[in-house]
């Protein structure tokens, strides 16, 4: 007697084993995909779109760009095709912010190192200063590696329309006459599409791990 309970107490551990299986499979199976929004100018505060884009609630997408990186190659939107990207604005003389995001896009790079379907973009927004020597120079103090991240220089007007028009990442000063700008500590999570899928204050720990997160879950909508 004692021998059946003990078979049938094993048969119903295994089928309470099962049972929670199935049921963890189905809820699983229920629970609808985690997916990123697609950003349009309309999403962003004012202060960081171009006027003539701040009704924009469709389409939205990275203009074509040609700038030059810390090793004077020429980086266009041909390098970065059929990649997912962070994109950012610093210059290398900022005592402020700059260090740190700097420090959190290196954090960055080595969680992507191996991954080839990701890589990083800074744009200087004081390209008279930030020549490609001096581009040189902090990126091999600040541990940049070629192959994963361009610091690109250029022509201001250039780099400020891309910032205004294309990341939404730079406020205005004064009349803009002179392409004037204040970076701000945005990072923006770019998708294969050149869409924008998210933006996150680059000296925040915090939104680095969300930032990583949801790289997982842009590169898995990917494979769907």
């Amino acid at each position: 007697m004692r021998s059946f309970f003990a078979k049938y107490k094993l048969f119903g551990i295994v089928l309470l084993v099962l049972s929670s299986i199935i049921i963890y499979l189905f809820y699983n199976a229920l629970q609808p995909k985690k997916t990123l929004p697609i950003y349009q100018p309309a999403d962003f505060n004012p202060e960081l779109v171009d006027s003539s884009l701040v009704h924009v609630k469709n389409y939205h997408t990275i203009a074509d760009f040609s700038l030059i990186n810390q090793n004077g190659k020429q980086i266009t939107q041909e390098d970065y095709r059929d990649k997912i990207y962070i994109a950012d604005f610093f210059f290398t003389t900022c005592p402020t912010i700059c260090p740190i995001m700097t420090k959190n896009m290196a954090d960055i790079q080595s969680s992507i190192l191996d991954d080839d379907e990701v890589l990083l973009l800074s744009h200087s927004v004081t390209p008279k200063i930030d020549s490609v020597p001096q581009l040189k120079k902090y990126a091999l103090e600040k541990g940049v590696l070629d192959a994963k991240w361009n610091l690109v220089t250029g022509d201001k007007k250039h780099i400020y329309e891309l910032a205004r028009k294309s990341y939404l990442a730079v406020k205005d000063e004064g009349d803009g006459g002179d392409f004037d700008m204040i970076h701000t500590e945005n990072f923006v999570l770019v998708d294969k599409e050149r869409r924008i899928r998210g933006t996150y204050d680059g000296t925040n720990p915090q939104e680095i791990e969300e930032l990583l997160e949801d790289l997982k879950i842009l590169k898995a909508s990917y494979k769907e």
